[in-house]
């Protein structure tokens, strides 16, 4: 991989980012230079949708091991099996993509919105509803989406809902009670929605399905690996010369991407997004969530970041942290009080502060597990990473009071779109 930052190949387009492949693409397949892709388009490169009653669904996604696209990865199997029998079932398709890293939904709901509804209402039809809803954040992806479900004569019911701002409210609870008209927070417990009823997943993961039917569980896992069959998007940025978001098939090398991406010289990976963890740049680490789990972290929103040596990257840490703490929903201690103390703490580091790295361990271990939603748990968890990973230029800051660098802001920080 090159030292150099290079321009991208191509430029992004107008309405998101670059969007590639590695290997051949599915998701991403036959969309245009700009714009998106149509419904005539999307028929002429896919191909109709089969119906599937849920017995056929199930039998799909239990042969393709197919898991959520979103930061969990929970399997889809087990929610639609985890619904209450009876009516009153309803579909929501979870668009709002609060991690401020990700790009890879936007690029979905922008450019190729038909492979997601069909997957929705796939999804819908085996369930026996037509209930389903598209929360977004953001008026600007309701109203492409908007558009999308004109065209379709079986997505009459289909509803878009632009839902507020914010990191926890991507939360999928969160998503439920904002569209219910309550606050767009997570609610204190943590059960989720398909106990009531309601099957919510991202949006990545109904495209996934409607590739999923399409091909079958044979074909799907043509590529992949065997427990993580097909492909998945990842949200490419920081220091490389071609961000944007790439389709990959789980299991393909870190240094394969990075150098596709035409990445500088890294010092440091951050994988999974800001609940996510950091990472030491080693090009055989296999970009699939086993793969990213046995290195001890997670692949959750599908974020691959670039933190290169002309940045400070203690810096980037404390500015995220910060940015964490300020993104609470100030619904319990950990989460009002702690999150503010441990990115003081790694403020402090920053500054060169002695004993400061020692204090945000402790403020971490006080966090873990005590929140009424995941978030202490992730930011916790984000925090502790970069600063083992980072402990040498700690010890360099605590010297010299810095390191010689300054914050370019590799690691973007920000509101939902």
């Amino acid at each position: 991989m090159t030292a150099l930052l290079r321009r991208p190949t191509a430029p992004p387009v107008a309405d998101g980012p670059a969007a590639w492949s590695i290997g051949a693409p599915r998701l991403l397949a036959g969309l245009p230079a700009s714009g998106h892709l149509d419904l005539a388009g999307h028929l002429a490169t896919h191909g109709p949708m089969p119906a599937a009653e849920v017995d056929k669904l199930l039998a799909c996604l239990d042969a393709s091991g197919l898991a959520g696209r979103g930061g969990a990865g929970f399997p889809l199997a087990t929610k639609l099996r985890s619904l209450p029998a009876g009516g009153g079932r309803e579909v929501i398709v979870n668009g709002t993509e609060s991690e401020p890293a990700s790009q890879k939904d936007r690029v979905l709901l922008h450019r190729a919105p038909h492979l997601v509804l069909d997957g929705a209402l796939a999804v819908a039809a085996a369930l026996g509803t037509r209930d389903v809803t598209v929360a977004v954040h953001g008026e600007a992806t309701a109203g492409v989406l908007r558009a999308a479900v004109a065209e379709r004569p079986d997505a009459r019911r289909v509803r878009v809902r632009a839902v507020p701002r914010g990191f926890v409210s991507g939360e999928a609870r969160a998503v439920v009670r904002a569209l219910r008209g309550g606050p767009a927070v997570p609610t204190g417990r943590r059960t989720p929605p398909s106990t009531e009823g309601v099957l919510l997943s991202n949006v990545e993961t109904f495209a996934q399905v409607a590739v999923l039917l399409r091909l079958g569980p044979h074909r799907f896992a043509d590529t992949g690996t065997g427990i993580e069959p097909g492909t998945t998007l990842l949200t490419v940025g920081g220091a490389v010369g071609r961000p944007g978001v790439v389709e990959i098939p789980p299991g393909t090398p870190l240094g394969i991407v990075l150098a596709a991406a035409q990445a500088a010289e890294p010092h440091a990976v951050v994988i999974g997004g800001y609940h996510g963890a950091w990472h030491a740049p080693v090009p055989a680490l296999r970009l699939s969530r086993e793969g990213v789990r046995s290195a001890g972290g997670t692949l959750g929103a599908g974020v691959l970041l670039v933190v290169d040596r002309d940045t400070c990257a203690l810096g980037e840490l404390a500015r995220v942290a910060t940015w964490l703490a300020g993104e609470s929903a100030h619904q319990c201690g950990p989460c009002h009080f702690g999150l503010p103390a441990l990115a003081a703490d790694v403020a402090a580091a920053a500054a060169g502060w002695s004993g400061a790295p020692g204090a945000a361990f402790g403020h971490a271990r006080s966090i873990d597990g005590r929140g009424a939603c995941a978030h202490p748990d992730g930011a916790a968890r984000f925090v502790t990473s970069g600063l083992h990973l980072l402990h040498d230029e700690s010890d360099r800051h605590e010297r010299h009071g810095t390191c010689g660098y300054p914050v370019l802001g590799r690691l973007p920080i920000g509101g939902g779109r």
